[in-house]
């Protein structure tokens, strides 16, 4: 009964999907900062391949894998961060764009570690794990209606689910706090935030790592979720698509990110036919979106008019409770 209701195909382009919705938090929490960062895909290959290597070369776990690679990623992003805060603008998106270049030419060249352009095959695919796991205590997939591979397909997208939601809400908690009314203000006016108190530096660099570190995140989940990496994977093209999915979703609210990976991700897909020129869509939806809707499809204005609406809906709802009463 439930093998009927889960088809592989599309709960794999879902994963994807939710990966994807990472990738555009890492970039949505360094805009929330006023940083234009081009090396999320640089980090993201960081936290692939540190993952991939650990559970390939050094057999350890794949948990032990997938958080070391985010923990150097977001290493990392401090020891970018901090050089990258002399920078600016257009001056900060080419140098960060540059380092994801530079880890990607190591990697090809790195050969006998990364097995350059080949890539890394044979990484443990998180699903499988979970169903060996759970095989270990007798548990058999044929229980609950399911084959062994809709059940591993199955298990990945619950697993990247609940970790989308506990990332949201993460996010949606730190810009009510503190720390989200720094980087709004830093955003807003670097120089009156600075003289309102305002540890800038602290700020932008703390921004750049947790951005830094949810790329590497989603790297390290894309790598067990596909079973092989190669550098490709993490080119130029990958850091544009990422900044694409806030850009055009909105980069001023979360869930701009979440809708950009949500559509961008999905789109390809719904018009196979136009796959290869996903690129050339791409570009002609940032010209537009620069042109006529700079802030993206969702932004804190329209946000605030949908609150309105409701809560006025609900007034009426009221009114229109009491007047029974009157009758």
């Amino acid at each position: 009964m439930l093998g009927e209701l889960v088809n592989p195909y599309y709960v794999q382009v879902a994963s994807f999907i939710l990966i994807n919705i990472i990738l555009g938090l890492s970039i949505y929490i360094t805009l929330a900062s006023g940083q234009l960062s081009l090396g999320n895909a640089g980090f993201m290959a960081i936290g692939a391949y540190t993952s991939a290597l650990l559970t390939v070369s050094a057999h350890l776990p794949l948990v032990v894998g997938v958080v070391c690679g985010t923990f150097f990623a977001g290493i990392l992003g401090v020891l970018v961060g901090i050089p990258s805060l002399r920078l600016k603008g257009v001056h900060l998106a080419i140098a960060t764009l540059g380092f994801g270049e530079v880890i990607r030419v190591i990697l090809v060249n790195a050969g006998a570690l990364t097995k350059g352009a080949i890539g890394i095959a044979g990484i443990p695919q998180l699903g499988r794990e979970i169903l060996k796991g759970l095989q270990t205590f007798g548990f058999d997939p044929k229980t609950i209606g399911l084959a062994n591979n809709e059940f591993v397909f199955l298990s990945i997208f619950l697993v990247l689910l609940v970790i989308v939601v506990f990332v949201v809400l993460f996010f949606v908690r730190q810009n009510r706090s503190r720390v989200g009314r720094a980087f709004a203000a830093i955003k807003m006016d670097e120089r009156a935030a600075e003289t309102m108190g305002i540890n800038v530096t602290y700020y932008k660099v703390l921004s750049f790592a947790q951005g830094a570190l949810l790329a590497g995140f989603a790297g390290a989940l894309y790598a067990h979720v596909l079973s092989y990496i190669n550098p490709g994977d993490f080119s130029y093209h990958r850091a544009v698509e990422i900044l694409i999915f806030a850009v055009f979703g909105g980069s001023e609210v979360i869930v701009g990110s979440i809708f950009g990976a949500f559509f961008l991700t999905l789109l390809p897909e719904a018009l196979r036919f136009l796959a290869d020129y996903r690129y050339i869509i791409y570009g002609v939806i940032l010209i537009l979106m620069m042109a006529f809707r700079p802030q993206g499809v969702i932004d804190a204005n329209m946000l605030r008019k949908i609150g309105a609406l409701k809560s006025t809906k609900r007034g009426e709802v009221g009114h229109g409770a009491a007047s029974p009463k009157d009758q």
